[in-house]
This record gives C-alpha cells, sequence and structure tokens, in this order.
C-alpha cells in the first residue's frame, strides 16, 4: 500500500465514523476540500502535510473506531489528551 493509498484509507474511515463526506474530511485537514480527491487521482503532497495529516487524525481519532491496517505505517502517538 503506498502512502497516499494509506492517507486516503485513514481519512476515509475517519470520514465514515464521524458521518462526514471526503470533502468535508479534506477541508478539516488541509484546509482544501478537493486535496484528498486530488490525491485519489494521482496528486501528490508534500512529507510534512502528510505527516501532519497523520497526526491530526491520530490525535482525533474516533473511539471506539479500530485504526485501520494500513501496512507498516504506524499510528503516531497522540500528542494532545483526549476531551
Amino acid at each position: 500500500m503506498t502512502l497516499r493509498e494509506q492517507i486516503i484509507t485513514i481519512a476515509d474511515t475517519y470520514a465514515e465514523a464521524s458521518g462526514i463526506g471526503r470533502k468535508r474530511m479534506s477541508t478539516i485537514v488541509f484546509n482544501r476540500g478537493a486535496k484528498l480527491d486530488d490525491i485519489v487521482d494521482g496528486g501528490d503532497l508534500a512529507t510534512g502535510t502528510f505527516e501532519r495529516a497523520l497526526q491530526w487524525f491520530s490525535d482525533n481519532w474516533p473511539d471506539g473506531v479500530a485504526w485501520p491496517d494500513v501496512g507498516p505505517l504506524p499510528r503516531p502517538e497522540c500528542t494532545k489528551e483526549a476531551a
């Protein structure tokens, strides 16, 4: 699984668990509603952007939802206390 596929899988899992669409998820994480669709269509993102997005998902992951199995990429440790 490529890093692009991993971030899409993580984002789609979060969006589904939260009852929001991919465009809304993209706006929340990337401040750009089309970014996730761009990645699906072969677009790229910078390493720092990828790392910040991954950290955002880890810090905000819904309770009771399993982190998706995206291969060797481990879930980052949370950097903030759960609300």
